[in-house]
């Protein structure tokens, strides 16, 4: 190997190193924390004009999109207020690219869990994912994904299995499409 060739490899592996260094110091959600909060699943509690114990995917994280993160105090199902998206720009890919939110939670493996929440939607898409999950491997399903009209509060539920080997529940919400997405009352039950 010439010295050409030696210098030039080294510097595609410091290019790839550096790479690495940049795409593992990205930060991918923003989060408040307040362990007396619960799963607040009605987003009742929120500092910093966030929900707390939720890790959510917002504009200081998702460079690609133009998109605001609401607690609508006008429009909600219980409590006082509930989760709201206003999305004028997003990416269709899901998950930390894209508008929304996410969190696990213990769970006992081979349980059975009922999710349930409650939406609204206006001309956005959404996705809704759950399952086991454990710290290497999980089994993540899209529960739904649509872009159903839903002018007045709807009601959905879910049974989710926790598999043997998984011992958190997690669940998973995106925005895919711009309009505005509407959540609220959040409820994990053991059966």
């Amino acid at each position: 190997m010439t010295k050409f060739q030696l210098k030039t490899a080294i510097q595609i592996v410091n290019f790839i190193l550096s790479l690495f260094l940049f795409i593992g110091c990205q930060q991918m959600s923003e989060q408040v924390q307040d362990e007396t909060a619960g799963i607040n699943g009605g987003f009742e509690i929120s500092k910093n004009n966030l929900p707390v114990n939720w890790l959510l995917y917002t504009p200081n994280t998702v460079k690609t999109g133009d998109f605001k993160i609401v607690l609508d105090d006008m429009d909600f199902k219980e409590g006082k207020q509930s989760l709201k998206f206003d999305v004028k720009e997003c990416s269709y890919v899901g998950g930390r690219l894209s508008p929304g939110f996410t969190n696990q939670f213990k769970a006992i493996p081979g349980k059975q869990y009922k999710l349930s929440f409650w939406i609204k939607n206006k001309d956005s898409k959404f996705i809704v994912l759950a399952g086991g999950v454990s710290p290497l491997t999980g089994d993540m399903k899209t529960l739904i994904k649509s872009n159903e009209q839903i002018d007045s509060w709807k009601f959905l539920d879910f049974l989710i299995n926790i598999p043997d080997e998984h011992e958190s529940l997690r669940l998973e919400v995106n925005i895919v499409k711009p309009g505005t997405f509407w959540i609220d009352d959040i409820k994990i039950e053991k059966l």
